[in-house]
This record gives C-alpha cells, structure tokens and sequence, in this order.
C-alpha cells in the first residue's frame, strides 16, 4: 500500500514539513504552541462513533478536572498536531513519565489538601492546613525543575514545562512563598503550652518550665516490660475538623501568643491565588495525554498497534494499515475476544467510500473507525493503526440511523431528509460526511433515487464521505472518484462474516439472504406472518 504515494513526497505530510520554532516565546500550554484554543461540549457526531463512550473511559474517575472538553477540541493545524505529537513521544519514555506521575500526584494531594482547608470550621485550623498545602506544592516545584534539567525532553511542550518551571524555582516569589511558610510553622513548633484538666474545667497556660515525667515513668516501667503482646487499644478514625474544647483551647494559645498566630494569619491571606496558573493548566493537560496512554495500554498489551498519523490540510489521499475501531477494541480486548483490522486508502481523486455488504458484517464498525480516526488525530493523538496518512477536516458531518421520536412530529423519511439537508449545507470540499444506511425506511426505488441526488451533491462538493448502504448501484456513480468497499463473507459459508472490508465491486450477490432476513421476506417469516 506504501506504493500508493509513490513519486510523490513522503507520506509523513507536506504540512509537515514544520522547522521547529527557535523564537523565545513565552510557553502557555501542553496543549498548543499558539493561543488557547476553544473549548467545545461534546459535538453531535460523539454519540454516532462511540466517541462518548472513549472519553467516558478516559476520563472516569477524573470529572472533577474537566477533561471532557479537552477530548472534543479538533486541531486543524498540522503545527499543532506535530507539537502534541511530539509531547506524547516524550511522555512515552519510561523515565519522563514515571516523573511526571509522581508530580501529579503531589499536585493532586496539595490540591485535597486546599479541599479539607476549605471544609474546616476554625479558621487558625484552616490556615494551618492552607500553609502545608503551599509548602507541599514549593518543594514539588523545586524538585521537579531540578529533575527536569536531567531528563531526555526533546518537545516543545515540555521543555517549555521544563523551563517555565526553572525560572518560577528561582523566582523571588517563589522563594519568599517557601520561606515564609517555613517561618510560620517554625515559629507555631515552637509554642510550649500546658494544659490543666481538672473535673469539667480546661485550663492553658504558658509553659512555665514544669517537670515533665513521661520520661521519668517510661523508664521506671522499663524493667517490667515483656514480648509484645496483642495490642486492644481502639484506633480512632484521623477527625481533621476539631471539637468545641479543642476550638477553645486554640483560640486560648492565640491570646496566649498572638505573633504566630496574626503572622499565620497574614500568610494565609496574602497567599490566596499561589498556584501558578500555568502550573494550574498543565496539570490539567497532562492528565488529557497520560489518561488516553493508560486507556490504551492494555491494548497495546494485547498487540493492538498505535501510531503517529501523517496529516494535510491540503491533500486528501489518505490510507490506515491494520486499523480498527477504538471504542469496540477497548471492549474485546476485556472480553480477551480477537479485534479485526482492515486496511483503507484513498488515492488520485478518490473521495468518497461506497460500503455494502452483508448485516452484522462489519460495515458500520467501518464507517465508525474512519470518524473516529480523524477525530483522533486531529486531537494529535495516537491512532489505531501501524501506519496511517489523513487529512485533517475543517468538520465531521454525521447521518446515523436514529429512532422516531413524537416530540419532533417527523416521520422517518422527513426526519432523514431534513438532517442530510441540513449536513449538505453545512459541508464544505474540506469536510468529512459521515452515512450509515441512509432511507431505510422507504421503497428501494425512491431510496436509490434519493440517495443518488445526495451522492451527486457530494461529489460535487468534493469532499470526503463515507456511505454505509444496501445500495448497490451508489457503489458505481463516478469510479474515479467513489470506491466501492464491501464486507466479506466466508467463500464456503456466505452466512459467516470475516468482519474483513475490502476495496471490490458490489455484487449483492452474497448477500440476498442477509438482505431478506433484515426485512423479514424469507420463506421462514412469511409463512409465520401468513399463517392463519
């Protein structure tokens, strides 16, 4: 299939062929080296690819950062794509994300460490655990920029992180932040305070040199001290927020010493806004790389392959060896089920994918890959597939079989109508139109007459589209531009399907039973729909 783009420029993409930027500008996101993108919700199309039930599994467990939006921002910007290309690469070496993970993983505690400050009553409590949150988050910083200098970091991404992240160690802000904090909590260490308990009455007073004989009774009872033996004491569950006598006997050590405590006080109000707010986002963006690793690495594990997609924004060839579809993949694999893979191309002015072939035999898996291999890599992330080519849409237009619903008061035929309408005039030559058995519902010959209008439309517009139909004759409009791919059967046995598709002529020959039996017309069921 190498052969398809032969005497051309290399299949790694003429807008890729991007000199790497060796201006100083300042870093922003692990995202984009240019201005922050948009953040869309889910587009339309998500639910027709599964796309929703891939970002559901990526992002479980993870809601509270909002990560969903990150998976539904498309690039059409090869720069782009070729900059998260490049940060993946990097966050694949065993070194650099092992260091990463345990950098997420200190943000993420100092972050439940603000969530339990933020649920505290008292506020000297609030603020003490406030000050352990930013120390926690200073030494995580000036650790990590120390590690990174270390550490093979061949993206613009990262060593953007890298040196974002040297320059805010050596900050005076930075430095006053870890010092200041130290200076509260020496200065809270070194209160001595001694509590008198007598029947309901507390009281706290100032240290005043008293005798302390815990050291004097250990030692006393040192002598009668036996193997261990099995511990009875009952152990409470750590309580953060304090009881009423504890408030009180707070609020009497900060009359007691008000320094420390005016000075935690003062730390705390001042530092508010400490995080770095493009620390902030990068802790964000790399849960978006290091989540879709960790979905498909048990993939991988099971030989599934992945790679780094060529793109265009100019070229429309494209091809994918052994590629598949993610969401079914994901769900096999569990199940230690076998996962099919097919290869596809596009080449000179072929446009438009033409599949027919029988039910449950794989066509709409087909259609669904090709969506969400373009959704993929214009996330710039890695695709289903040992190697693959592909142009980047300017938009993703689907037309999935939906059920009837009485709010909309449309029939079926009207409601496809209106949809394919609406997609034909929103397509434009640079978009990608998605259909999967379209006019079902109908006469074959009012199906096949509206369907041909629509393809003509679409050659026109010359766009690239994939039509999923029990139409043979779509397959044969404009050869040079429409390729007719079917889903095969077993030669000896036409009712088992390979879930193989494949680039031949529509016969329908193989397929007549299947055809019938999804209609109900076979001798079987009419004699059970004719029976007295």
């Amino acid at each position: 299939m190498d052969d398809i783009f032969a005497g051309g420029r290399h299949p790694s993409g003429d807008d890729l062929a991007v000199p790497r930027r060796t201006d100083p500008a300042p870093f922003r996101s692990l995202m984009s080296p240019a201005a922050d993108a948009s953040l869309p919700k889910a587009p339309d199309y998500a639910r027709d690819l599964n796309l929703d039930q891939i970002v559901a599994a990526i992002t479980a467990g993870h809601e509270s950062l909002d990560l969903e939006p990150l998976y539904y921002t498309r690039l059409r910007d090869s720069d782009g794509i070729v900059y998260r290309h490049d940060v993946m690469r990097d966050l694949e070496k065993p070194e650099i994300i092992a260091r990463l993970r345990r950098f997420l993983s200190a943000i993420r505690e100092v972050h439940e460490g603000l969530a339990i400050a933020a649920k505290l009553y008292h506020p000297r409590q609030k603020d003490r655990v406030f000050v352990d949150a930013v120390l926690r988050y200073v030494a995580e910083i000036e650790a990590l920029a120390k590690d990174l200098t270390s550490l093979p970091l061949d993206s613009r991404g990262l060593r953007g992180v890298a040196g974002h992240l040297a320059a805010l160690a050596a900050s005076s802000e930075l430095r006053a932040l870890r010092e200041g904090g130290e200076r509260v909590k020496a200065d809270l260490s070194a209160i001595r305070y001694s509590i008198a308990i007598h029947g309901d009455t507390v009281t706290v007073r100032a240290y005043d040199d008293e005798a302390d004989y815990s050291a004097e009774v250990t030692a006393t009872f040192a002598r009668f001290r036996q193997d261990a033996a099995k511990d009875y004491r009952v152990n409470y569950p750590d309580e953060r927020s304090m009881n009423s006598v504890e408030e009180r006997i707070l609020d009497r050590l900060a009359g007691l010493f008000p320094e420390p405590f005016s000075a935690l006080a003062r730390y705390a109000e001042q530092n508010r806004d400490f995080f770095d707010p493009i620390i902030d986002r990068c802790f964000r963006e790399l849960h978006f790389y290091l989540l879709y690793l960790d979905f498909i690495a048990p993939l991988r594990a099971a030989g599934l392959p992945f790679c780094y997609p060529a793109v265009s924004t100019r070229d429309k060839r494209c091809f994918f060896r052994d590629t598949f579809d993610l969401a079914l993949a994901a769900k096999l694999v569990k199940e230690n089920t076998p996962v099919v893979t097919n290869n596809v191309f596009l080449r000179g002015q072929e446009r438009i994918f033409v599949v027919s072939g029988p039910n449950q035999g794989g066509k709409t898996t087909f259609v669904r890959t090709f969506g969400q291999l373009h959704h993929l890599a214009a996330l710039g992330l890695p695709i289903p597939g040992r190697k693959a080519r592909l142009f980047l849409p300017d938009a993703i237009h689907a037309h999935f079989e939906r059920e009837e619903t009485v709010v909309s008061l449309r029939g079926k035929l009207e409601d496809d109508l209106i949809r394919i309408h609406d997609i034909l005039t929103a397509a434009t030559p640079d978009s990608l139109i998605l259909m999967n058995e379209i006019f079902s519902s109908t006469t074959l010959a009012d199906a096949v007459f509206l369907a041909t209008r629509i393809m003509e439309r679409i050659i026109a517009l010359d766009c690239l589209a994939v039509c999923v139909t029990f139409m043979d004759e779509l397959a044969s409009l404009a050869p040079r531009v429409v390729v007719s791919m079917i889903s095969t059967v077993v030669p000896e046995d036409p009712a088992r399907r390979t879930l193989k598709v494949v680039r031949r002529p529509a016969d329908g020959k193989a397929y007549a039973w299947s055809i019938a039996e999804k209609y109900r017309l076979t001798r079987a069921w009419l004699d059970r729909r004719l029976a007295p």
